[in-house]
């Protein structure tokens, strides 16, 4: 069952969908469009993330028995003998945008004008680096789309993460000692940590190689002009230059003046940070040849 045996009349929205490993700037480069006019939800999470296609995210990885740092069981669901579990899934989160729950998305003014997010054609998007694992899905649903990769050297990415997931652990513990004499009033909810996986560097690292080889997998199945490719480091480098390029990409107008002023608090020197720290350093001639799979070096 296809997209148009799904939506049957209604008209198709094209959206900008990024896609691209945890850590690697989805963020950034989403925050930068949206500055351009780019309409990337109104109800968000603190990345920047709509929360309504996050929790469809979610709720798709859940079906897998998965989650972010453990996706590989992700590609089960496009078996051939998953498809009627595919299609239903399409079919329900079809339905959802078209239903007043998509207004997490679009906002109560949007939605009372449009009515479904399919109907929806102002340049619009959505950030979730889980794109990057189920854009089969979201493919299937609007076909299209136009996709933005952004990717990034895989020791920083791994470092990065391994920072976060480290802070989380030292915040968890702190909270829990605050109210640890009433722990034990409800199953505590929270976790110590976001993800054990990615404490350790080459957790992290090879995570990013599975997320690179989904992003290769499933990139290769569309046309030219449905996708922009950037490194996040080329972002830092030429930030003029790649915004005037991606905002052309994503049909949103701007000038010279507006690119330099949204660009103007950029940190070039945030690119290939893993050359400041011997051990990142070592760590990274370790896996010279699986960094050279991406054609990342030193």
């Amino acid at each position: 069952m296809r997209l148009n045996a799904i939506t049957m009349d209604i008209k198709q929205s094209t959206p900008i969908i990024f896609v691209g490993m945890h850590r690697s700037g989805t963020s950034l480069l989403g925050q930068l469009l949206e500055q351009l006019g780019l309409f990337v939800g109104k109800e968000k999470d603190e990345n920047n993330e709509s929360l309504f296609f996050q929790e469809l995210n979610t709720w798709l990885m859940v079906q897998c028995g998965t989650r972010w740092d453990n996706p590989e069981p992700v590609a089960d669901l496009w078996s051939d003998e998953a498809r009627p579990v595919l299609d239903a899934s399409l079919k329900y989160a079809s339905d959802l945008m078209s239903s007043p729950r998509s207004a997490r998305h679009l906002g109560i003014e949007r939605y009372l004008k449009h009515r479904s997010i399919f109907r929806f054609t102002d340049p619009w998007g959505w950030k979730d680096p889980r794109n990057t694992l189920t854009l089969p899905f979201w493919l299937e649903l609007f076909p299209d789309a136009r996709v933005i990769f952004i990717e990034r050297h895989g020791v920083d990415v791994a470092e990065s993460l391994r920072v976060r997931s480290s802070r989380t652990i030292e915040t968890a513990r702190r909270r829990y000692e605050r109210k640890k004499s009433i722990a034990w009033l409800r199953q505590k909810r929270g976790v110590f940590c976001e993800s054990p996986r990615c404490l350790s560097l080459e957790g992290g690292f090879s995570l990013w190689e599975t997320y690179q080889v989904s992003a290769r997998r499933h990139l290769a199945t569309l046309s030219g002009n449905q996708l922009f490719r950037v490194r996040y480091e080329e972002l830092l480098d030429r930030p003029l230059a790649v915004v005037k390029e991606v905002a052309e990409f994503c049909a949103l107008p701007v000038t010279d003046s507006r690119a330099r002023e949204i660009t103007a608090s950029i940190n070039p020197s945030r690119a290939y940070s893993f050359r400041d720290q011997a051990e990142l350093v070592h760590f990274a001639k370790e896996r010279q040849e699986r960094l050279n799979v991406w054609d990342y070096g030193l």
